[in-house]
């Protein structure tokens, strides 16, 4: 498949799940959207993977692409263009759909519980995980459902993962993260941090393997479900 990996700057990749794409032998072609720059027509993919970011979905006035952004995701939804977006791609994703986008009324940094709801048990790509994991988030926004959509699950702040139409996925956590990353982040960010860089990145090198195997069955999961 031809997929393109939406991005929003060098410390933001696609992490396992372009991995994943990659050893499937997928084609996979970068967009970082603040560079500039458009994608080909979404027609001419078989699938989107669009990623996070320290900016926020509603930012239009200090990030000026989120709005051509949204827009290529809106089209990619009219024309049924598989999509999967992880926390600043979720939230857009939303924001397409036609959705609310908002501040969380608590931020989420860290590890945090997320449990499927019985849709999200019986769906072909958030079902590939535990009922209920330990999730790693780093997110002040949430979104509520678009109109048809479906919540796939939750923790005690907010939605965690959504499906709309058939073929269309947004996530909040991320499971694309890896632990390299998570470094970057702590270091460009660190007041965001709810515990001091060291006792952190400790906690993200206990977990970060089970993690990193979750996020790229979650991945094979989302490339199985866009090219059936």
């Amino acid at each position: 498949m031809r997929i393109l990996s939406v991005t929003h700057g060098p410390t933001v990749p696609g992490g396992v799940f372009d991995e994943v794409a990659r050893a499937a032998g997928h084609e996979l072609e970068r967009w970082v959207v603040p560079f500039g720059g458009v994608p080909q027509p979404v027609s001419s993919y078989d699938a989107l993977m669009v990623f996070g970011g320290s900016m926020h979905p509603d930012q239009d006035q200090e990030f000026g692409w989120l709005e051509r952004e949204a827009e290529v995701l809106a089209r990619a939804l009219a024309e049924d263009v598989p999509v999967l977006g992880v926390c600043l791609g979720a939230q857009l994703l939303a924001r397409a759909a036609g959705a609310w986008v908002a501040p969380a009324p608590e931020p989420e940094v860290g590890w945090f519980d997320v449990a499927l709801t019985t849709e999200g048990l019986g769906d072909p790509v958030l079902g590939v995980l535990a009922p209920q994991t330990e999730a790693f988030q780093w997110h002040h926004y949430t979104f509520g459902i678009p109109d048809g959509g479906t919540e796939l699950a939750r923790s005690k702040v907010c939605t965690q993962a959504f499906r709309v139409g058939a073929r269309a996925w947004g996530i909040q956590f991320h499971a694309e993260v890896t632990l390299e990353m998570m470094r970057t982040w702590a270091t460009e960010d660190p007041d965001d941090l709810p515990v001091d860089a060291e006792e952190f990145l400790a906690a993200a090198e206990t977990r970060i393997a089970s993690w990193n195997d979750q996020g790229r069955a979650l991945c094979a999961a989302f490339l199985e479900a866009a090219g059936s």
